[in-house]
């Protein structure tokens, strides 16, 4: 289609009212405007891309600067190539001025400066999702967008001034809104940013200071609210750019879930956002199994066995008791137990064990070399005690470069270890952590202890790569130096003098020559662990399920404490019996705001009403929020046997579907009908949901929780078979 001469509106013939002229040429001449700037804004842009590309890639700051800008005009042609028209969300007309103002997942200008689109994430766009009938924001109206296939399907007025009746409204309030809230699902979340309600903008538009917790039921939109707030903090608090070393790192709690995710935010424009499960925080997350033994579950999961890694680790940081000769080429010296204690309190605090232990080295080098006292080259001197067999091995035995996997192992193996570093632990807890025949065979629940042992620990190969950059370094200027002296004879012997042969000599001798002359891709490098932090801020989806020693991992990765934790007490499935506010200030949090989402727009009536009743039965003030939608589809019973048939009709029936057993681990997933346990289901939502033999997912909280998360599922229609 040709924006410029076709209409961008393919209204059905059941909406032909809404297609007056009156109500919508203003539109279409607007979208003509926004298809010529976007084909214009899309040339320039590939343009520029194409430059940045060919031009030189220069080195060190000028490099990460160019790699930035290409990043940055990457992102945006993706996005404007990728929507088109339907970049544009509605418009709003102001009470005060009948001139619509058009709200776009970005900004857009024409050539002449007139502003086409405002980026929704903008302060003037706010009215647009924040406005209601008792708090209009200074609007008279408000128009929302729904497009199919790139043309506009539906769309909806709301008036909020008797004014707004005057400007061509079409009194449709709920159509496009509730349609959408019904339609079907697919494998991906949908785009959900044009309907995006009041109550729901209000928190993704709070400030970033702190942490806000965002608590409600299933089907109120925490999850889209989680996502759009991460793309609007990017947008509106430049402290959280990743170009400012920041950047924003969002937690799900499963693959499933961030696979269902992943197109949410790329579609907001933003691609700034690490997103990882807890899993992918550690390397050995990937093949970690559930922990078997609930106490041992239990024993790892508090905050106290994170803070005892502190203690390990302090156990290989305790200098020398006894002092020692050490002989040299110039002088034997007495390298005293102060001495020792001296060097190894040289790190700065916060310095990671094996990073420190280069500092420990060069203090003792420098205590040596003070003690020596002689005219003796602090490089001839280093590498002469280098090759000192005894002074080394004293300082690896006293601080060992340490391997965390072996340090946490050690925990599991040697029960004295384990007691020194976790004292409060009884016998009986030291023997059940105990697992001599397989110490590193982990499992979910070792993993906050491998990662805080990995940050204290810091990369046992970074004392090794610092050494191998300085060598090359050290030969490159050597090389440079010949280089010079080369040069400089070579002018003097053609006969350079006067100012220009002392100028020359200034150059070439000059410090910032010398370092632009170096190479820096013959300098050794590190892969980047980009999960490894610091963060600006960070989003927890289902935050509810997070243990105190999980929460370690990410308190470890964010220092300004700036967080967006989503989740329901109500859906936590080992309990959640205190408040967030007690729970958060436990684990290390202060600065806590909450916020409450109480409206259901996903799960029909229907099914709540089915749904409530299991977890009022455990949690009797769960926070069950109010569907805002019936569809007069009644839950239904059956027998497991007739499950084959009942999607199969379904199936045909819902061409567009898609539908989840759940339950049954036998039953193979389909491109349309997925197979998940309750707990891979959560976050997760489907057509019609299947419930096989529900009252096998287990007893007390954890097996209400798992009913509970898994019928709300539905937006449609929910299924609950049983085998007789």
């Amino acid at each position: 289609m040709n924006p410029l001469t076709t209409s961008v509106f393919d209204l059905p013939d059941h909406l032909s009212p809404k297609a007056d002229p009156s109500l919508i040429a203003g539109d279409e001449q607007h979208f003509a405007a926004i298809a010529e700037s976007l084909q214009q804004t899309i040339a320039e842009l590939s343009d520029r891309l194409d430059a940045e590309r060919k031009a030189p890639g220069g080195m060190g700051r000028q490099a990460m600067d160019r790699d930035a800008e290409i990043h940055r005009l990457t992102a945006r042609l993706r996005a404007l190539r990728r929507f088109g028209l339907d970049l544009c969300l509605g418009h709003m007309v102001s009470a005060d001025n009948p001139e619509p103002v058009y709200i776009g997942r970005l900004g857009l200008t024409d050539s002449a400066g007139r502003r086409l689109l405002v980026d929704w994430r903008s302060p003037a766009a706010e009215p647009f999702f924040g406005a209601t009938h008792a708090n209009p924001m200074g609007l008279a109206s408000r128009r929302r967008y729904r497009w199919t296939g790139g043309r506009i399907s539906d769309y909806w007025d709301e008036v909020f001034t008797a004014d707004g009746l005057e400007r061509h409204a079409a009194l449709d309030d709920q159509s496009a809104f509730i349609a959408s809230l019904g339609g079907n699902r697919s494998a991906r979340m949908r785009d959900v940013l044009g309907t995006i309600q009041a109550d729901q903008d209000a928190i993704i538009r709070a400030g970033s200071r702190g942490a806000l917790v965002v608590d409600g039921g299933p089907g109120t939109g925490k999850t889209v609210v989680a996502l759009h707030r991460s793309a609007y903090l990017l947008y509106s608090d430049p402290r959280l750019s990743h170009h400012r070393r920041g950047g924003v790192l969002f937690v799900g709690p499963h693959r499933p879930y961030l696979a269902y995710v992943a197109d949410v935010l790329p579609s907001l424009g933003e691609e700034g956002v690490q997103t990882a499960t807890l899993r992918d925080l550690v390397d050995e997350g990937a093949t970690a199994a559930v922990e078997a033994d609930p106490d041992v579950a239990r024993l790892k999961s508090s905050a106290g066995m994170v803070r005892a890694i502190e203690t390990a680790v302090r156990f290989y940081e305790e200098p020398p008791a006894e002092g020692m000769t050490v002989t040299t080429d110039w002088a034997d010296i007495w390298l005293s137990a102060d001495d020792w204690a001296e060097a190894f309190d040289a790190p700065e605090p916060g310095t990671p064990h094996n990073e420190g232990r280069e500092q420990v080295w060069d203090e003792l080098v420098a205590i040596l070399l003070d003690k020596l006292n002689a005219d003796v080259s602090p490089d001839l001197f280093r590498r002469s005690l280098a090759h000192d067999e005894e002074l080394v091995t004293t300082l690896n035995r006293a601080w060992p470069l340490l391997e965390a996997a072996d340090l946490v192992g050690d925990l599991w193996s040697v029960p004295a270890y384990l007691r020194l570093c976790a004292p409060w632990l009884s016998r009986d807890e030291i023997r059940t952590l105990q697992r001599k025949e397989a110490p590193q065979a982990w499992t979910v629940s070792d993993l906050p202890l491998l990662d805080a042992a990995r940050q204290r620990l810091g990369d046992p190969e970074a004392a090794r790569r610092k050494r191998r950059h300085e060598a090359v370094l050290a030969a490159q200027r050597e090389r440079m130096t010949q280089v010079v002296d080369n040069l400089i004879e070579a002018a003097a012997s053609s006969g350079a003098d006067g100012d220009d042969g002392e100028g020359l000599v200034t150059m070439l001798r000059g410090a910032d020559a010398q370092v632009s002359l170096v190479d820096e891709s013959e300098l050794p490098t590190a892969d980047l662990d980009r999960l490894a932090g610091p963060f600006a801020h960070i989003v927890v989806d289902e935050a509810q399920e997070l243990t105190d020693a999980e929460w370690q991992m990410l308190l470890l990765r964010c220092p300004s404490r700036s967080f967006t934790i989503v989740g329901d007490r109500a859906q936590a499935r080992h309990g959640f019996t205190e408040t967030w506010q007690e729970r958060l200030e436990r684990i290390g949090l202060d600065r806590i705001n909450l916020a409450s989402l109480s409206i259901n727009y996903r799960t029909p009536e229907e099914v709540m009403t089915e749904a409530e009743p299991v977890i009022r039965a455990v949690l009797p003030d769960a926070n069950v929020p109010t569907s805002i939608r019936s569809n007069g589809i009644p839950v239904t019973h059956g027998s497991a046997s007739d499950l084959d048939s009942l999607l199969t009709t379904w199936l045909a029936a819902h061409p567009d579907g898609i539908a989840c057993v759940i339950g049954d681990p036998t039953f193979p997933t389909t491109s349309r009908v997925r197979s998940l346990t309750p707990e891979l289901s959560k976050g997760l939502e489907f057509d019609l949901v299947v419930l096989v033999d529900p009252e096998e997912f287990g007893e007390g909280i954890e097996g209400a929780v798992d009913r509970y998360v898994a019928m709300t599922r539905a937006t449609q229609q929910l299924i609950i078979l049983t085998r007789h």
